[in-house]
């Protein structure tokens, strides 16, 4: 089994630590208008293919906000492995929506690694590795990225129409680049607690590309939280995350 392609798509509140993806504002930093949903904690169930070997697991995210704050805290466990990932964003809310101070980043075998955002000195840096990044405004970090998605999904629900496509500078484990989110449509998802309705999105690079694909559902009628994640190899191998159950705190 590959372990590395497995252990790296399932990473929950994308939650998505695919190969990062090139824009042509190398860092984009835009201003938009958001609406954060309600604390909450969600339960998600792993289904998977690596090397024609079917692997099932679960997923938690905890997700808070309040008085100027925010945290999300998720893990993956899958078989006999146990946990093999978990994952921590914290930081501000301020005009842009999420505004991270640390990420970080606990996967099966290795050593932790973390991303700071020191807004003093307006620089991403990271605990492995050299290199660093201005900090411009709207930075993410690959745990809040989609928790941004969804914020401001809830706040400009008319703007995310078919084709249209949202990009963010997003800091991983050694280093930062953009993601670009594009809108799909429309569709219906069975989730653990039945069929809902949700937005379709595909993160580049498209379908089209030898790489990596992700896709991730999010759903108008449950506060617009992420319902399903999928990531598709190349290969045909594949990570598929469901939502079981919401519970909101």
């Amino acid at each position: 089994m590959n372990k590395r392609t497995f252990l790296s798509a399932a990473l929950v509140a994308l939650m998505a630590v695919a190969p990062l993806s090139h824009a042509t504002d190398s860092h984009p930093s835009t201003k938009r208008t958001f609406s954060l949903p309600p604390s909450a904690d969600l339960v998600y169930s792993i289904k998977a293919r690596q090397r024609s070997i079917a692997i099932n697991g679960d997923a938690t995210v905890q997700w808070r906000h309040g008085d100027g704050k925010y945290s999300l805290h998720t893990v993956s466990h899958a078989g006999i492995f146990g946990k093999i990932l978990e994952n921590h964003s914290e930081g501000d809310v301020d005009d842009y929506g999420l505004a991270p101070e640390t990420f970080q980043e606990k996967r099966f075998r290795k050593e932790p690694t973390t991303a700071t955002f020191h807004r003093d000195s307006k620089t991403i840096t990271f605990s492995k590795g050299d290199e660093s990044y201005p900090i411009k405004g709207g930075e993410q970090d690959r745990t809040s990225a989609p928790w941004q998605l969804v914020a401001q999904a809830r706040s400009n629900p008319d703007k995310f129409t078919p084709g249209s496509q949202w990009a963010y500078f997003v800091a991983g484990r050694r280093d930062a680049e953009p993601w670009v989110f594009k809108t799909v449509g429309k569709e219906t998802v069975q989730t653990g607690t039945g069929a809902v309705e949700a937005v379709h999105f595909v993160k580049s690079p498209p379908k089209s590309d030898a790489s990596q694909q992700v896709d991730l559902w999010l759903a108008p009628g449950l506060d617009w939280y992420p319902v399903r994640i999928r990531f598709v190899d190349d290969d045909g191998d594949y990570v598929d995350q469901l939502l079981e159950k919401v519970v909101k705190k």
